[in-house]
C-alpha cells in the first residue's frame, strides 16, 4: 500500500529563459515499488525523510539509502533505486540552463547520487511550497515554481551531511581573515595545509577558488565602505587588504564593471550617525532617528 501525489507542468521558453524550470513536484509514501531502470533527459531531486532502500549505480554497484537523504537523479545517467517499506519522499523535478553553473559550483553532484543530508524538513517545506503552488489556476505557476527550484538548491547544499549549517570551518576562518595581506599560500599554512588541499576544500565548500573566494569577500565590504562612507578609497582599499590603491582600482573597476569612485557616485548613500554592521532582526528593524527640530 502506497500514497501518491503528482503534478507534472510544461514552462514554455521564456520560462527556461529564467534559468529554471520546474517541471514537477510529487509526494510519495509507503510500500514503493522499485524506480527504473531508466534515463531522464533532465534532473530530478528526490529528498528521503523517512526509512531506507537501495541505489544501484550503472555499473551495477549497490548503495544503502538511509534517510535523511538525497537522490540526484542527472540527465543521462541511467538509474535504479527501491525503497523499503515505511520509505518516505518528495521529489522536485527540473531543467534549465542554470544546471549548468549549479554543477559546476557543486550543488548539484552528477557523480554523488547518493547524499546524505543532516535534516530534510527545510528542503520538505520548499517542495510543500511548490505543491502549493502548483494548483493549475495559479496564473503565477511556472515563475512561483522555477523560483522555488533555485531556493531548494540552495537548501540541499546547506543540509549537505558533510557540512556545518554555518559553512565549512575553513571558509569561516578565511572569511574572518580575509582583509588581511595574505597570499593563498599563507592562508593554507596558517591552517597547515598545503596551498592544493585549501584549494580543495574551498572549492568543495563555495564551488570556487580561494583567491575568487576571498575577492568576493573583500569587494563586498569595499562596496560597503564606498557605498556609506565618506573614506578615501585610498583608505578603502587598506581596509579590505590592498596597500597599493591604484591596483585597488584596477581589481575593482574589472571586476565590478566601474571605477570605486563612479560606485560612490551611484551607491553613496552616507548618513548622520554611521551604519551597523549587525544583521537585522525582520521582527525589530534599525530606525534612523530624526533630526532634532530647528
Amino acid at each position: 500500500m502506497y500514497h501518491t501525489w503528482m503534478r507534472y507542468f510544461t514552462p514554455g521558453p521564456a520560462h527556461l529563459r529564467l534559468g529554471l524550470a520546474c517541471l514537477g513536484v510529487g509526494l510519495q509514501h509507503g510500500e514503493l515499488p522499485p524506480v527504473g531502470p531508466r534515463t531522464l533527459d533532465h534532473h530530478v531531486a528526490v529528498v528521503v525523510s523517512a526509512g531506507s532502500g537501495w541505489y544501484r549505480t550503472p555499473d551495477g554497484r549497490r548503495h544503502p539509502v538511509t534517510a535523511p537523504a538525497l537522490l540526484w537523479l542527472t540527465p543521462g545517467t541511467p538509474h535504479h533505486y527501491g525503497p523499503d517499506p515505511g520509505w518516505d519522499e518528495c521529489f522536485v523535478d527540473f531543467t534549465g540552463p542554470a544546471t549548468t553553473t549549479y554543477t559546476e559550483l557543486g550543488y548539484i553532484e552528477p557523480g554523488r547520487p547518493v547524499v546524505p543530508l543532516s535534516d530534510a524538513a527545510a528542503a520538505r517545506a520548499v517542495v510543500a511550497r511548490i505543491a502549493r503552488a502548483a494548483r493549475r489556476s495559479n496564473p503565477l505557476l511556472e515563475v512561483e515554481t522555477g523560483a522555488a527550484v533555485h531556493e531548494l538548491l540552495v537548501t540541499l547544499r546547506r543540509a549537505r551531511a558533510d557540512l556545518a549549517p554555518d559553512g565549512d570551518e575553513v571558509l569561516q576562518a578565511l572569511a574572518r581573515d580575509a582583509f588581511q595581506a595574505m597570499s593563498v599560500a599563507d592562508h593554507a599554512a596558517r591552517h597547515g595545509m598545503t596551498p592544493a588541499a585549501l584549494r580543495t576544500a574551498v572549492r568543495r565548500g563555495a564551488g570556487c577558488s580561494p583567491k575568487d573566494y576571498l575577492l568576493g569577500i573583500r569587494l563586498g565590504r569595499a562596496k560597503e565602505l564606498l557605498a556609506a562612507t565618506d573614506l578615501p578609497v585610498a583608505a578603502v582599499a587598506r581596509r579590505v587588504g590592498y596597500d597599493d590603491p591604484a591596483y585597488f582600482s584596477r581589481l575593482f573597476t574589472r571586476r565590478v564593471g566601474i571605477p570605486p569612485v563612479r560606485f560612490r557616485e551611484q551607491q553613496g548613500r552616507t548618513v548622520p550617525g554611521g551604519w551597523s554592521n549587525r544583521v537585522p532582526d525582520p521582527d525589530d528593524p534599525p530606525m534612523i532617528e530624526p533630526p532634532p527640530a530647528p
